[in-house]
């Protein structure tokens, strides 16, 4: 037997406790959080327990060597690692970096497990250290608490994490579980466009219909009209865009419906719809291929119903996103966080639907 790796799991949420965790149960995990309340849970119990949505797979028991905050943190803890995982919100990365820098050379490994525009370069520049390594991922997999506050997850099955191999080289790491991947941006914006982009059509459209349950907004027979319809659409644009060929773009826009519309996978509009600021900027899943279909000529008006859906997303918890609303409305937004032509079409378009409601 191989003996155990060192791998650093920064960020011991969901994500960090129930996915990167169980991918990496055969080596010794470390979890860093600033969440001292979950850090000492997490040492008191030992272990994370896991099952998967509608039993399709036995239930896993995933112990660790150790879990820290940042003020227990100490050189020993890092050192020897061979991989270290982020798994942070982006409007974290800078104090997480700053935080790492102390611990980290030149011949460190650092993947970013979160899907945010540009994180490993954010990441990158708040650590600072001269060459640096620090490679995106792309995280599929769908982790949800047991219960409120529980360290148990529910989680979908997913074999593994993909992230950018070039940046590495030869020196990517191989354990079980992550898998290297060449031309990453190209497969990050395929994943953005065809993921990340039905997810919010789900959400925002599912939102505006009164949904609160993930699954139910997904198997909505209009909403899942137009979900098809916009894959038929973004496929043949990415294909074109990028030179996937059209069977294997459609197998893997497959696999994204075949994801949200399966029930067992319990799941909530509110977490899949969270921060429609951070999702409507230029570079992000709506306003990002919303342009490519129109690049292409194609019909994007499915893209702009999301669109005009997120910006009337506004929910008491969303404190940030409502702020923002109040100081700009509907055309500061568009203008200045979409980054959308005031003079153009699209923009009038949406504009009318936010302002009017006229959506659906």
């Amino acid at each position: 037997m191989d003996p155990m790796s060192k791998v650093v799991i920064i960020g011991a949420g969901k994500t960090g406790r129930g996915f990167l965790a169980r991918l990496l149960r055969e080596q010794e995990l470390i979890l860093i959080d600033r969440d001292a309340a979950l850090i000492e849970a997490l040492n008191r119990e030992g272990k994370v327990e896991i099952d998967f949505f509608g039993g399709k797979k036995p239930s896993l028991s995933v112990g660790f060597a150790g879990a820290y905050t940042w003020e227990n943190v100490d050189a020993s803890v890092l050192e020897g690692a061979e991989v270290i995982l982020v798994s942070v919100g982006g409007p974290n990365l800078a104090d997480v970096g700053a935080s790492l820098r102390p611990y980290l050379t030149a011949k460190s490994k650092v993947i970013v497990c979160e899907n945010a525009s540009s994180p490993a370069k954010k990441l990158k520049e708040a650590v600072g250290i001269e060459g640096l390594r620090v490679a995106e991922s792309t995280v599929f997999c769908t982790t949800i608490e047991k219960e409120k506050g529980a360290l148990a997850i529910n989680s979908e099955w997913y074999p593994y994490l993909q992230f950018d191999g070039d940046v590495f080289g030869a020196d990517a790491p191989t354990l079980e579980g992550l898998k290297a991947v060449s031309n990453f941006g190209g497969f990050l914006d395929r994943k953005l466009f065809t993921y990340n982009s039905a997810s919010c059509i789900i959400a925002y459209l599912g939102a505006l219909k009164g949904y609160t349950v993930y699954g139910d907004a997904a198997n909505d027979g209009e909403i899942l009209a137009m979900l098809d319809r916009n894959y038929e659409i973004i496929n043949a644009c990415i294909c074109r865009e990028y030179g996937y060929e059209e069977q294997d773009q459609k197998e893997f826009a497959l696999l994204s419906r075949d994801k949200f519309t399966d029930r067992t996978l319990v799941d909530t509009v509110a977490r899949n719809a969270r921060e429609p600021q951070r999702k409507i900027t230029p570079a992000e899943r709506i306003v990002s291929p919303m342009l490519l279909e129109q690049k292409y000529g194609m019909d994007s008006s499915i893209l702009e119903k999301t669109l005009a859906a997120a910006l009337r997303y506004t929910p008491e918890e969303e404190t940030a996103w409502r702020q923002m609303l109040a100081e700009q409305g509907y055309e500061g937004i568009l203008k200045n966080v979409c980054g959308l032509d005031p003079a153009s079409p699209l923009f009038a378009r949406v504009l009318h639907m936010a302002e009017s409601g006229e959506i659906l």
